[in-house]
């Protein structure tokens, strides 16, 4: 099957940077999620453990937990890491912001 969302070199790196310098537990991984409304609603990242709803995938050595109710809202997102004058932080762009 092929993975629900992908995720960028930079922000696979970034991911992976955080884990370890926070020294967060290998049950944690990135959760992807919805937050409001599915059509109106805007997409939520984080690290959490993984919940009975939870779907896990292993995308590029990254453990991303993804809940069943929101998976077909997600599929299809990238995640990217950016860094900017203004900060950096994670961006989610959809297929159509290509």
């Amino acid at each position: 099957m092929e993975d629900p969302i992908q995720i960028t070199d930079k922000a696979k790196a970034e991911i992976i940077s955080t884990l370890e310098a926070n020294k967060i537990p290998d049950t944690y991984g990135l959760r992807v999620g919805i937050k409001g409304g599915a059509c109106s609603g805007t997409v939520l990242l984080g690290f959490d453990t993984k919940s009975e709803f939870d779907q896990l995938y292993l995308i590029d050595g990254v453990r991303v937990y993804i809940d069943r109710r929101h998976l077909m809202y997600v599929v299809g997102l990238s995640v990217d890491y950016e860094e900017g004058m203004n900060g950096s932080g994670y961006t989610v762009s959809t297929p159509a912001d290509k």
